[in-house]
C-alpha cells in the first residue's frame, strides 16, 4: 500500500501540468486516460529493487552531476559478440571504475540496412543477434551491482519501414496509417521540402520516399527505410511512452533520446525545434518522475549553443536531464588541428553563459562522424574564412594535407558544397596509427600526448566525460570495413570495428602504448575526485594571453583548480591575470599562474590548496 501510495503522491505533483499540456496538445481525453493506465500499470509491474533504486536516486537528485561520473559507449557486438558475452566481460569495465554504460542500439532492428540500428523494428524487444530481453535485465541487473547506470537510445523520430506498425500502414490499415505522414501526390509534400532541410543530401536525398506498396508519399527525413512518427496524433506518444516504460523496468536508466528536435512537423517551418517537441519532452520527463523517478533523459540535439538551453525546460519545469556535447567535441577537434583554441574557448563561453540547470555529457569520439558544424559568426569575427577552415579540418584529419599526423577518411563529401565530415578513432585522428607505420618513436610520442591532452581538456569540462571503447588503449582505425560488402559504403565503419583483446592484454604492460592510454585515463578519474569536480562548483574559461593555450578554472568554495591545457607542438608561455595566490601541481611543485611554461602537448594541472 505505502508504495502505492508513493506513485499516487508523485503522479499528484505533475498530474495538472501533465493533463493540461496533454490536452492543449491532443484534445483526446480518451488517449489521456490510457496514457495514465499505462503509467499506473508500468509502476505495478516495476521490481522491488528498481523502486529502491528510485527512493535511493529521488533523495539524491543530482548523482548524475557527481565528480566520480566516469563514462563509456559501445557497440554490443564489437565489444563481446552479445548480452550474455557483455556480463562476462564486467570485470574489465569495473577495473576502469566506470559508472555509465552506453550500448549503441540494440533494439529489433532490419538486417543488414539499419543505419546502427537507428532504424527500430520493435520498441520493446532486444535484436535476436544480440540477445533477449532477459538478457538485457539480467545485464543491467549486474551493471546496478557494480555500479554502473545503463544508458540506451530511444529513437524518438522513426520507426523501420519494416516495424509492424508501418507493415500494417502498407497493408491499408487507416489506424497505424496515422501513425505517419503519408501524402496521396507530391503537393504537399512538395510544400515541405521548400523550407525542410536535408539532413543527407548526398545518400539520402529529399525528405520523402514513394511506397508502391500504398502508393503513398511516406516523409522520411533521414533515410528512406526510416518512416517519421507522426507526433500530432496522440496514439504514437502513448505508445512510445509506453515502450519507454517497458525498457525502464528491464532496469535502464538513462535514455539517449535520438533525433528529438525533429519530431514535430509543421508545413512552412524547417520542422526543428519547434515549441511541441518541448511539449513533448516535458511530459516524457514528467512520466518518469512519477514512474520511475531513478530514470533520466539524454537529449541528442545537434544544434548551436543558443538552441541547446530549451531542451533542459527550467528549474521549475525540467525536460531533459542532460545533453550530448556535440559543439564542444567539434571545436576539441578543430583546435588542435589549427593550433588555435579561440574558436573553442568562445564556444565554451556561451555554454557557461547557459542557465546552472544545463548539463552536459562531454566526449570525444563515439559512433558517429564530426561534423564540422563551427560558430561562422565567431570565426568571421576572429578573421577565419568559415568555408576555407572546414576544408583544412576535414582534409587535414583526412591525412590528407601537408604535415599532417592524422588518418581518417571523409564522411558525406558534398562537392558542390565543399561540406564534409570526418571520421576515425582517437588514436589514428591523433597521429598514432601513422607514427607506428612509420617506426617514428618520437611521432609516437606526441600523438600519445595529443590524445591526453584532448581527454584531459575533455574530462575537465563541465559535466561528465565518456570514452569512446578503445580509447583507452590507443585501438586504431579498422580498415578492414572496405572488405564487407554490407559496411563499405559508410565510411562511419572506419571507427567501428571489433575490440581489440589482444591489445586489451597490453594495459598493465609498463612501457606500451595500450600501458600509455590506460595509465592516462587512471590519472583522469583521480583528477575528477577534487572537490572541484562537486555539482556545484563553478567553471569559466580564462584568458591565457596565449591563443595556443587554453585555461579553464574550476572553483569550489576556498578552493580553485586550473586547468592549462597546450594545444601546440612547441613550448608556449601562459599568464593568468588576477588569480593570486599560490599554486601547487599535485606532485607539490609551486607554480606562478603570471609566468607559465608549458611543454608541447601539455595538459597542466594546478590548485590554490
Amino acid at each position: 500500500m505505502a508504495a502505492k501510495q508513493e506513485f499516487e503522491s508523485r503522479f499528484a505533483k505533475h498530474k495538472d501540468e501533465l493533463e493540461w499540456l496533454f490536452m492543449e496538445l491532443y484534445h483526446n481525453r480518451e488517449g489521456l486516460e490510457v496514457l495514465e493506465r499505462e503509467m499506473a500499470e508500468a509502476y505495478n509491474a516495476r521490481s522491488a529493487e528498481l523502486k529502491a533504486l528510485d527512493k535511493a536516486r529521488s533523495a539524491d537528485p543530482e548523482w548524475y552531476k557527481r565528480g566520480n561520473m566516469f563514462g563509456m559507449t559501445m557497440y554490443t557486438d564489437l565489444f563481446a559478440g552479445n548480452l550474455k558475452e557483455l556480463v562476462k566481460k564486467l570485470p574489465y569495465l569495473k577495473e576502469q571504475k566506470l559508472t555509465y554504460l552506453h550500448l549503441m542500439p540494440l533494439l529489433q532492428m532490419p538486417h543488414p540496412h539499419n543505419d546502427g540500428g537507428y532504424a527500430v523494428e520493435d520498441f520493446d524487444t532486444v535484436d535476436p543477434a544480440l540477445g533477449t530481453n532477459k538478457d538485457l535485465e539480467n545485464l543491467t541487473r549486474e551493471l546496478r551491482k557494480a555500479g554502473i547506470s545503463l544508458c540506451l537510445d530511444f529513437v524518438m523520430n522513426h520507426t523501420a519501414s519494416t516495424h509492424r506498425w508501418a507493415m500494417a500502414a502498407k497493408a491499408g490499415d487507416p489506424w497505424f496509417q496515422a501513425y505517419y505522414h503519408l501524402y496521396d501526390d507530391r503537393t504537399i509534400p512538395d510544400q515541405y521540402e521548400q523550407t525542410v532541410p536535408q539532413v543527407f543530401p548526398n545518400t539520402a536525398p529529399g525528405n520523402f520516399t514513394w511506397c508502391e506498396e500504398m502508393h503513398k508519399w511516406v516523409l522520411t527525413t533521414f533515410h528512406d527505410y526510416q518512416w517519421d512518427l507522426n507526433y500530432a496524433n496522440p496514439a504514437v506518444f502513448v505508445d512510445m511512452t509506453k515502450s519507454i516504460l517497458h525498457l525502464a523496468n528491464l532496469g535502464v536508466e538513462v535514455f539517449r533520446i535520438d533525433a528529438v528536435p525533429y519530431i514535430w512537423k509543421q508545413l512552412g517551418t524547417t520542422c526543428r525545434n519547434l515549441p511541441q517537441v518541448h511539449t513533448i519532452v516535458r511530459m516524457l520527463r514528467m512520466v518518469l518522475e512519477c514512474v520511475c523517478p531513478a530514470v533520466i533523459l539524454k537529449g541528442e540535439v545537434v544544434m548551436a549553443p543558443k538552441e541547446l538551453a530549451a531542451y533542459f525546460g527550467t528549474p521549475e519545469k525540467p525536460e531533459c536531464h542532460m545533453l550530448y556535447n556535440v559543439s564542444t567535441m567539434v571545436n576539441l577537434w578543430g583546435a588542435l588541428a589549427s593550433r588555435d583554441t579561440r574558436l573553442l574557448k568562445a564556444q565554451l563561453d556561451a555554454l557557461h553563459a547557459l542557465p546552472k540547470n544545463c548539463w552536459f555529457v562531454n566526449y570525444l569520439r563515439c559512433h558517429d562522424d564530426i561534423g564540422w558544424g563551427l560558430d561562422e559568426a565567431v570565426e568571421n569575427r576572429l578573421g577565419i574564412d568559415p568555408q576555407k577552415h572546414k576544408e583544412y579540418l576535414y582534409h587535414f584529419y583526412e591525412g590528407n594535407f601537408p604535415g599532417s599526423w592524422a588518418k581518417g577518411e571523409l564522411y558525406n563529401y558534398d562537392p558542390a558544397t565543399g561540406d564534409a565530415r570526418s571520421c576515425g578513432t582517437t588514436a589514428s585522428l591523433c597521429g598514432v596509427e601513422q607514427a607506428l607505420e612509420k617506426g617514428d618513436k618520437t611521432a609516437l610520442d606526441y600523438a600519445v600526448k595529443r590524445d591526453l591532452l584532448l581527454h584531459t581538456a575533455m574530462a575537465f569540462l563541465q559535466g561528465f566525460p565518456m570514452l569512446n571503447c578503445g580509447d583507452e588503449i590507443a585501438q586504431l582505425n579498422g580498415w578492414d570495413y572496405k572488405n564487407d560488402p554490407d559496411r563499405v559504403e559508410d565510411s562511419r565503419n572506419l571507427h567501428r570495428s571489433k575490440f581489440n583483446w589482444e591489445d586489451a592484454k597490453q594495459r598493465t604492460r609498463k612501457g606500451t602504448l595500450q600501458n600509455a592510454l590506460w595509465q592516462g585515463m587512471e590519472q583522469l578519474r583521480q583528477m575528477r575526485a577534487d572537490p572541484c569536480f562537486a555539482p556545484d562548483a563553478w567553471v569559466t574559461t580564462w584568458d591565457s594571453h596565449n591563443p595556443g593555450v587554453l585555461a579553464l578554472v574550476r572553483k569550489r568554495g576556498e578552493e580553485t583548480l586550473v586547468g592549462l591545457f597546450n594545444f601546440t607542438e612547441y613550448p608556449a608561455g601562459a599568464s593568468l591575470d588576477a588569480l593570486g595566490g599560490e599554486y601547487h601541481t599535485p606532485e607539490g611543485t609551486s607554480v606562478w599562474l603570471a609566468d607559465v611554461e608549458l611543454e608541447p602537448y601539455q595538459a597542466l594541472l594546478v590548485k590554490n590548496k
